[in-house]
């Protein structure tokens, strides 16, 4: 009997120490959406391969390129793809709520934050799915871990500043001017910058797919500027602050 029970405890232990191989996120590698085509894949390996040959003195990385290889032979294979995807979508942890690391309810930076969180969430959502770019009240909810009745003079002044368009079922969408802004006060918001980096996926300086920031000659800045969040951003735009 005591033989039997240390063999069932032994058996336990040993299922408990074997590691959980989880699947690599290949999507986020690559910083593609999930429902991206195959010429776009196909254009993206290319791409990424001419950076991460371990033949291309500067930016060569042997593991990155073997990663790479591995992600497009995935992907590229309808079979293959679909089991990933299928193993990919079980495995998909919940994002962290923007709120565990950003204080919204600062009494003198937390509505400039919550801006900057929404236009990094829409701008986000934009580039991966330019064909589904609505993101929901709930999801925006969801993602900033914030609740909504606090939200409200927020998403009012992005959409009166044209940053966001509000559709009737109440889903956000960032507009081409609000893409702008984004882009150029990304340098000069370390909050923005992070919060763009933490949910695209591999920043640029980690090897991932360089985006140059979209500048606009003459195009205004988030009006973002308060402590902590301007990091050097006109605080006359737009009288924003």
């Amino acid at each position: 009997m005591v033989l039997n029970a240390l063999t069932i405890l032994f058996g336990l232990e040993c299922i408990i120490q074997i590691p959980v191989k989880t699947v690599p996120d290949y999507y986020e590698f690559l910083q593609i959406s999930p429902n991206a085509e195959p010429a776009t894949i196909s254009r993206v390996y290319r791409f990424l391969a001419s950076r991460f040959h371990p033949d291309i003195p500067g930016t060569g990385d042997v593991e990155k390129f073997i990663l790479l290889k591995e992600a497009y032979d995935v992907l590229s294979d309808p079979e293959r793809r679909a089991q990933y995807d299928a193993t990919y979508k079980k495995q998909a942890p919940e994002p962290v709520p923007s709120s565990n690391s950003v204080d919204f309810m600062s009494s003198n930076d937390g509505e400039l934050s919550r801006r900057v969180a929404v236009l990094a969430l829409l701008c986000i959502q934009r580039r991966i799915k330019p064909f589904s770019p609505e993101v929901s009240f709930d999801e925006v909810e969801r993602r900033m871990g914030f609740p909504r009745d606090y939200l409200d003079f927020t998403m009012w002044y992005l959409k009166s500043k044209q940053y966001i368009t509000i559709a009737d079922n109440s889903d956000f969408t960032i507009t081409a001017l609000g893409v702008d802004v984004v882009d150029s006060s990304r340098a000069k918001i370390p909050l923005l910058n992070r919060l763009l980096s933490d949910r695209a996926g591999p920043s640029t300086t980690e090897g991932a797919v360089a985006r140059p920031p979209l500048i606009t000659p003459g195009k205004p800045a988030l009006g973002l500027a308060a402590n902590g969040v301007s990091g050097g951003v006109d605080s006359k735009v737009d009288d924003a602050a």
